[in-house]
């Protein structure tokens, strides 16, 4: 997915930046950067931080950075932010989302004159898409808004300027831009970023949320908007299942508490038998904290996650990077596991594999009795377009059920979505069987739109229903 964090400042904003950036570590494992506008232009520095965690990189550089403002960047797609010389002056870009019409976008964008220099994994970098398209605009502002209606998926980005920092929330809102101001009065500075959890440990407060569609200008000064949010809102479900910090809220509502709701009503639609509760770590645990509080069957940690030098298993975009992070991260407890019956909540089953190789073989090997899975949302039945999280229709484990059961693809699961279809029970028996547990129950779809909280016409549920 990414995350982006700015800051305007009557300070030096360097160290604010570096720590506001890696708080959003859990929203990408490959690129990072920051750059700063101060009284001697601009400073950038970008890594690759695929093999290193990203304060071990930039400790050294943000001390040698000073600026009034600054945006930093942590992304799977493109390595930034990017720094351009334009009619509008120089501005410096960070940008987070998925732009399904590349090709096209780029295609146009050369027939009409324009250059591409910058590189990501050798294709075009995101962040020179999204200038140039802002470059055709008659300012920035308007730049901004024709950039998003011409991208097909869903792009929020900042913008540093002299003016101050242009932040814009994607046009329906499916991934979050918070704004803090600085809780010290004397010092006028506020924030802006993708995780709203980000302030609270470097002294700002959350102000609000930046509405669908939204464009404001940061100053020290305060907050001005430059185009007002949207009348319709589809936010991504899945910040709130698995992708965003515990400590997070997305629209005001608490992401931990919603994880625990959803293993509430997980627990008030089940009957099984078991002799604990536990999650999988990370974001399995607030899931399995709520089954036990609403099943009365007790919490215990049968699995523990070495947290040192390991991120998450799900953001790496290489199967073998996903596969040996997720089998050195989590450790087994066998005096914990040996001889019981375990009901396992994670937050998700997205492909399967690591699930089944190395969560619940670890369960087997360390003497577990009976294995339940307990999924906290309905199977993934189609590949997000509007971030990098799932890629392509056929590695998730609900297709590979239908393409097992029915021997070829079939471009409308529409019998397999039905909770209460035959189908829909075969495709997860398949899934069952092919994981190798005892029993195998996902939270059903109302239950985790009543647990978010937010009515369903509100929410983007596209990985579930393909619309």
């Amino acid at each position: 997915m990414g995350g982006i964090f700015g800051i305007v400042s009557l300070d030096n904003c360097a160290k604010t930046l570096f720590y506001g950036t890696d708080y959003h570590s859990h929203l990408g494992t490959e690129h990072a950067g920051m750059a700063v506008l101060g009284a001697q232009g601009f400073n950038k520095t970008v890594h690759n931080i695929s093999q290193v965690q990203f304060k071990s990189r930039f400790i050294d550089d943000f001390k040698k950075m000073e600026g009034n403002s600054g945006i930093g960047a942590i992304d799977d797609e493109t390595p930034q932010p990017l720094i351009f010389r334009s009619r509008f002056g120089v501005y410096a870009v960070a940008a987070v989302g998925l732009i399904t019409n590349k090709n096209t976008m780029v295609t146009e964008l050369l027939n009409n004159g324009a250059n591409f220099g910058e590189r990501a994994g050798g294709d075009i970098n995101n962040a020179e898409i999204v200038s140039c398209l802002i470059n055709r605009g008659d300012n920035i502002v308007e730049g901004i808004a024709s950039m998003r209606g011409a991208i097909e998926g869903s792009i929020c980005a900042l913008v540093l300027t002299e003016e101050g920092i242009y932040a814009a929330r994607d046009k329906f809102g499916r991934f979050p831009l918070a704004i803090g101001k600085n809780k010290n009065q004397e010092n006028k500075s506020y924030v802006v970023a993708t995780e709203a959890s980000s302030f609270e440990n470097l002294g700002y407060e959350l102000v609000r949320f930046l509405g669908p569609g939204e464009i404001v200008l940061l100053t020290p000064e305060g907050i001005k908007v430059m185009k007002p949010e949207g009348a319709e809102k589809k936010i991504c479900s899945f910040l709130w299942i698995y992708t965003g910090s515990p400590s997070s809220t997305y629209e005001g509502i608490s992401v931990e508490r919603t994880r625990e709701r959803c293993g509430v009503y997980l627990a008030k639609r089940d009957n099984v038998e078991a002799d604990f509760v536990s999650g999988v770590p990370d974001s399995g645990v607030g899931h399995a904290v709520g089954y036990a509080m609403g099943s009365g069957i007790p919490y215990r940690r049968a699995l523990v996650k070495y947290t040192p030098g390991y991120g998450r298993s799900y953001t790496p975009p290489a199967q073998e990077i996903r596969d040996l992070v997720a089998t050195m991260k989590l450790c087994a407890v066998r005096e914990v596991i040996n001889g019981n019956r375990i009901i396992i909540c994670d937050d998700s089953i997205v492909r399967g594999t690591q699930l089944k190789n190395l969560t619940i073989k670890k369960l087997w090997d360390n003497g577990a009795k009976e294995i339940h899975v307990r999924p906290a949302c309905p199977p993934l039945m189609f590949p997000c377009i509007y971030a990098s999280s799932t890629r392509t229709t056929g590695e998730l484990a609900g297709r590979k059920a239908i393409r097992a059961l029915e021997g070829k693809e079939i471009e409308n699961p529409a019998d397999y979505l039905d909770v209460n279809s035959a189908k829909f029970a075969q495709m997860i028996d398949w899934i069952r069987r092919d994981l190798n547990v005892t029993s195998l129950k996902y939270l059903a779809i109302e239950d985790m739109v009543a647990a978010i909280g937010l009515p369903a016409d509100q929410l983007c549920l596209h990985c579930w229903r393909g619309n």
